[in-house]
This record gives structure tokens, sequence and C-alpha cells, in this order.
């Protein structure tokens, strides 16, 4: 049967963050087909960042989740090293998107589709 159309999956996960209160934004629309799609989580305690899953965890049959460590650096704080693990990832791929969850309890709606490196 294939993966989900990248459109249709933002489009959907969009109103379940809606619809548990929480707001959401397409920061960067991608390629609506196939594109690469990232979750910044704004929340309280800080901010995370969740990739595409490798396909040696079963991505490339659904879409799955990872959660990546990003710290703050010399720079400044986290926020600002997840934007510039964004920017990098969206010189590399033009068609990702990027979608940002300001949730203050810090959920970021992935559950299932979240794996475990």
């Amino acid at each position: 049967m294939g993966r989900l159309r990248a459109e249709i999956w933002v489009g959907a996960y969009l109103r379940r963050v809606f619809a548990a209160g929480a707001a959401a934004y397409v920061v960067r629309r991608g390629d609506g087909d196939a594109g690469a799609i990232f979750i910044h989580l704004v929340a309280a305690e800080g901010e995370r960042l969740f990739v595409p899953a490798p396909i040696w965890q079963g991505a490339a049959e659904e879409r799955l989740w990872s959660e990546r460590a990003v710290a703050a650096g010399a720079d400044g704080p986290a926020a600002k090293a997840i934007e510039a693990v964004l920017a990098a990832e969206a010189r590399r791929d033009p068609d990702i998107w990027i979608i940002e969850i300001e949730d203050r309890a810090g959920r970021h709606f992935l559950d299932e589709a979240l794996t475990s490196e």
C-alpha cells in the first residue's frame, strides 16, 4: 500500500494537535508527496526535535520518528541549536517539512510513531 502522502499526514497531525488544545505551525512546507517531516516541540521545560527515523527502524513503510538530542552550545540555547540543525537539513534536502508544536505540557503527539534508538 505504501506510505501516506506527506501533506495528508501533516494535515491529520495538525488536526490532532489542535484538538488537544496545543498550537501548531507549518514553518516550512515541503514536498507534498514524500517530503521528510521534522517536528520541533516548544514546551515549558525546553525544546525538543523529532526527526524521521532511519529506514532500518521500519520507517520505509510508515512514518516513524526518533528524538534527536540537541544541546545548547557555546552559541546559545538549545533553540538556536535546533534552528541550526533544521537549516542544515533544509539546505541538504529542500523538500523537507518543518512543523513547530507549542505545548506547555510537552506533548509531541507522535505516540506510537516514536522509536527508541
